[in-house]
């Protein structure tokens, strides 16, 4: 019989997971990314603004001011175009894309082959996604 794993045993294989993919070179470009962003004085100053004009937003909203509301949007679109045309900003968005996927990766991969292992594991039918129990259960029977 196959050694039985503990809720505590996969804890702990999940953080020597996300361990390793803490130290990816996609999570390292992310980080200095991110670095060189909070360096910049002229995008730090674009992102209070965006803030502050994100809070008149919400303002705003709230005392159904529609035609201020409308201004700030515009003005909010402006400056996060402004903020998006800096080269170092859209590596970081890119950089937090290529992370996201990896743990995408990462997560479909352990479901993938937890449904396979229990499939093959009662004698199922892997291509098929059925499982032993179901595929004898479903068989044509014999007529008597």
């Amino acid at each position: 019989m196959e050694k039985l794993y503990t809720k505590e045993d996969i804890i702990e294989k999940a953080r020597e997971i996300a361990h390793m993919i803490a130290n990816t070179e996609q999570v390292e470009f992310f980080k200095r990314a991110e670095e060189q962003i909070n360096e910049n004085q002229k995008i730090r100053e674009k992102i209070a603004s965006l803030r502050s004009l994100q809070t008149q937003a919400v303002n705003f909203q709230m005392y159904e001011k529609a035609r201020a509301l409308e201004i700030i949007e515009g003005k909010i679109e402006k400056i996060q175009e402004e903020i998006d045309e800096v080269p170092i900003v859209q590596e970081f968005k890119q950089s937090q894309l290529d992370v996201n996927a990896l743990l995408q990766l990462v997560s479909n991969t352990i479901s993938n082959s937890v449904t396979d292992e229990i499939i093959e594991s009662t004698g199922g039918d892997v291509r098929g996604g059925k499982t032993g129990s179901y595929v004898e259960n479903t068989k044509p029977k014999p007529l008597s």
